[in-house]
């Protein structure tokens, strides 16, 4: 799996949307506490998948119209974007083996949960 990347609303399209890979859409900030503990689970589970997982980082204090455009409220949240639909979300921190259930879901097993924390 290649390293996170980072997207703008002006790359979300090609990066996000027609991605050929499911993807991760990670909206976080730097100042985030529960984000940077996101982060690194995130790349974990995403390195034991392989190339079959694509995680997108958008910060939010950055891009702020591209997290408004899709109504985020709290962070971090994550929307499982699968051949450019989204098909499911996470708002908050969850357990590493909760997100692992998402990603299997995302990757064929069926839709992520809906989880609020």
């Amino acid at each position: 799996m290649s390293s996170p990347i980072q997207v703008t609303l002006g790359s979300f399209k090609a990066d996000v949307i027609d991605s050929e890979t499911p993807v991760i859409v990670d909206f976080w900030a730097p100042w985030c506490g529960p984000c940077r503990t996101l982060g690194p689970m995130l790349d974990t589970l995403a390195t034991q998948h392989g190339g079959a997982l694509k995680i997108a980082k958008v910060n939010v204090d950055e891009e702020q119209a591209l997290a408004s455009g899709f109504k985020v409220r709290g962070i971090p949240t994550m929307l499982f974007v699968k051949q450019g639909k989204i098909v499911g979300e996470i708002v908050g921190l969850v357990s590493q083996a909760r997100l692992n259930e998402s990603i299997q879901s995302l990757l064929g097993v069926g839709t992520p949960h809906q989880a609020n924390a």
